[in-house]
């Protein structure tokens, strides 16, 4: 039986830009073969689209509170999304 997909639309905020999070993120939901997107916002938080199997999303979720070395991640907020809209593989956007 196939696994269930999922799409949620994430906020992560603390010190999460100037650290790689992006490029981090991407690499991490590649591992974990997601699809979707991740984005720098100008209030300094980072926003992601992140779809797929609903085991891998909820990892994301997970390592998302930790983040690459020199992240201090405050919190990840996270809400149910479309998977209508998630791109096939991962990038990063503007």
């Amino acid at each position: 039986m196939a696994e269930d997909r999922r799409a949620v639309l994430v906020r992560i905020t603390g010190r999460v830009q100037g650290v790689c999070f992006r490029a981090w993120t991407r690499d991490e939901a590649e591992r974990l073969g997601l699809d979707g997107w991740v984005r720098n916002e100008s209030d300094g938080s980072v926003t992601a689209l992140i779809a797929g199997a609903d085991s891998a999303v909820s990892t994301m979720l997970n390592r998302l509170w930790k983040g690459p070395p020199g992240a201090s991640v405050s919190n990840v907020a996270s809400e149910e999304a479309a998977s209508i809209h998630a791109p096939a593989g991962f990038r990063i956007t503007r």
